[in-house]
C-alpha cells in the first residue's frame, strides 16, 4: 500500500501481543513492536498512532505502561506527541540548507505550502541594550514583529525578528510573504549575516504556540542579516519543532 492510500488520521491498530512471563517490562514490549512497525514501513511517516486508553484496554496494561512505552518512542526520535493532537509518527523533516534566505522562501523551495500567523506587530524606540544589537543610536524607531510558521498547516517555527522602521515592511506585507522577500521587493539588499544555531527544550509559552508538549526538544537560530554598506537590516530569534526540522550543510575540504 503506498502512503497515499493511507489516512494518516485514522488510528493505527498494530498487532501486537504481552508476553507476561517474560523478564522484560511490558512497556519496554510495546516501545519494541511500535519501533519494529515503523522501521518496516508499517507505519508511515505522520500516521496517528492508538491513544493510550485504547491500547491500555486492548492489551490490559495499565496507562503508565504505555505512555511510557510512548515516551521512550519519542525519546528514540521514532513518535511525536503534541497536546490534543495524539501521538504520531515522526513526519519527515523539513531539511533546511544553510544559506541567505528566509525560512519562507526555503519551505516554498521544498514544495511546502506557507502560512504565517502573526502574533505581535509593535512599534518602539530601541532602548540602549537594543540599540547595540542593532547598531543603531538609542531612541531610533523599531519594528518587532512575531510570528509563527506553518508548513503544510503544521507549526514549525517561531519567529521574533526586530528591524528598524525604516525599511519594516507593514502589517499586510509581512501577513502574506516572507520577510526577505518583502525586504527585497522594497529595495533592500541582503548580503550577509552571522548565525548561531543552538538546542534546548521548549518553554511551556513556547509549547502552547507550537502546539508541542511542555520540553519538547526545539532547534534554535539567532541570526544578525547586514546589507552591503554593513548595516544591520534585522536580527532574528526562531525556535523550531525539532520533530520536524533539520539545518543541512556542506563542508569541504
Amino acid at each position: 500500500m503506498n502512503c497515499t492510500d493511507i489516512n494518516l488520521d485514522e488510528p493505527a491498530v498494530i498487532s501486537m501481543s504481552i508476553d507476561r512471563s517474560e523478564d522484560a517490562p511490558l512497556y519496554t514490549q510495546i516501545t519494541k513492536a511500535i519501533a519494529s512497525s515503523i522501521r518496516s514501513g508499517e507505519l508511515v511517516p505522520g500516521q496517528l498512532l492508538e491513544n493510550e486508553v485504547s491500547l491500555a484496554a486492548r492489551l490490559e496494561v495499565s496507562r503508565p505502561t504505555v505512555r511510557r512505552a510512548f515516551q521512550d518512542l519519542v525519546n528514540m526520535g521514532l513518535v511525536v506527541r503534541k497536546r490534543g493532537a495524539g501521538t504520531r509518527v515522526t513526519p519527515e523533516h523539513v531539511r533546511r540548507p544553510l544559506g541567505l534566505t528566509s525560512l519562507d522562501e526555503d519551505l516554498k523551495g521544498a514544495g511546502y505550502t506557507t502560512s504565517t500567523e502573526v502574533l505581535s506587530y509593535s512599534v518602539a524606540l530601541a532602548d540602549e541594550e537594543l540599540a547595540q544589537r542593532l547598531k543603531c543610536d538609542p531612541g531610533t524607531e523599531v519594528v518587532t514583529i512575531v510570528r509563527v510558521r506553518l508548513a503544510n498547516g503544521t507549526k514549525l517555527a517561531l519567529m521574533h525578528n526586530i528591524l528598524p522602521s525604516s525599511i519594516a515592511p507593514s502589517l499586510t506585507e509581512i501577513s502574506s510573504e516572507g520577510l526577505y522577500a518583502t525586504l527585497r521587493k522594497n529595495g533592500v539588499e541582503l548580503y550577509s549575516a552571522m548565525q548561531t544555531i543552538g538546542a534546548r527544550n521548549a518553554t511551556p509559552g513556547e509549547a502552547e504556540l507550537l502546539d508541542l508538549e511542555p520540553g519538547a526538544a526545539l532547534l534554535t537560530m539567532h541570526r544578525d542579516a547586514y546589507d552591503s554598506q554593513g548595516n544591520i537590516v534585522e536580527v532574528g530569534d526562531h525556535v523550531y519543532d525539532a520533530s520536524q526540522y533539520t539545518f543541512n550543510s556542506s563542508l569541504y575540504a
